[in-house]
């Protein structure tokens, strides 16, 4: 019986496949289910998966989504196909581990309670990464004027109830962002985990390349984190 579900989406990743699947094998609960989403990948990545997971196992999987709307969307698509009580997402690029979610999502256990979200803290990043991060995580404080800090570190973990709380999520990479902002207004309780993240062994980053992809990347924040702000106060 699944209780834990955990999405991994995955865009052009074909590189880091091979080791992703081996460790989350290696390392998967009977009660846990993972989904893998190739979120319209332009490479080799279908081809691995249908290679490597079996259409008839239970606790590892993947869907195909055909046309790459973005992140968000991807993992959406992974969402609605989980069947776990509990649910999460990573990254699948490897500079995070997801068996760090699998062994976290008994937080929910410990804690005997629904009523709390779960977020890994990254360590050991670069100082320029680090200060980007903080600088974001002082304009969402100040902003909706409660304390927002490592907005985009992976994992995510919830419960079924509070995802089924969600009204027209973002399909980008703002996705993190609602669901942070939605559980503290939920006041849920926000449990933290230390996650090492990891030099990209494979590929580059699909915003982070750049000092133009950043300034992007930012724009586009702060013109959904406005529009997220007025519809807050307006609920």
């Amino acid at each position: 019986m699944i209780k834990y579900s955990l999405i991994i989406p995955c865009y052009n990743e074909a590189k880091s496949l091979d080791k992703l699947i081996c460790n989350c094998k290696k390392n998967i609960r009977k009660d846990t289910e993972i989904i893998f989403v190739n979120n319209g990948s332009k490479d080799e990545s279908l081809k691995i998966f249908k290679k490597l997971i079996p259409k008839r196992n239970n606790n590892i999987k993947y869907i195909n989504v055909n046309t790459n709307i973005g992140y968000g969307d991807g993992i959406l698509n992974g969402l609605k196909k989980s069947k776990g009580k509990f649910l999460g997402w990573t990254h699948a690029d490897l500079q995070t581990n997801p068996v760090d979610a699998i062994k976290n999502f008994k937080l929910f256990e410990d804690q005997l309670s629904e009523k709390i979200f779960i977020k890994g803290k990254r360590i050991k990043r670069n100082f320029f990464d680090n200060i980007f991060s903080l600088g974001m995580s002082v304009f969402e404080s100040v902003l909706f004027q409660k304390i927002f800090y490592e907005i985009n570190a992976q994992p995510n973990l919830f419960s079924r109830s509070f995802y089924t709380t969600w009204i027209n999520p973002p399909k980008d990479f703002s996705l993190d962002l609602y669901v942070y902002v939605q559980a503290k207004k939920q006041k849920l309780k926000i449990k933290r985990f230390n996650v090492f993240f990891d030099k990209r062994q494979f590929g580059e980053s699909k915003w982070n390349t750049d000092l133009k992809s950043k300034f992007n990347f930012i724009l586009r924040t702060l013109k959904f984190s406005f529009k997220l702000r007025f519809t807050d106060d307006k609920n």
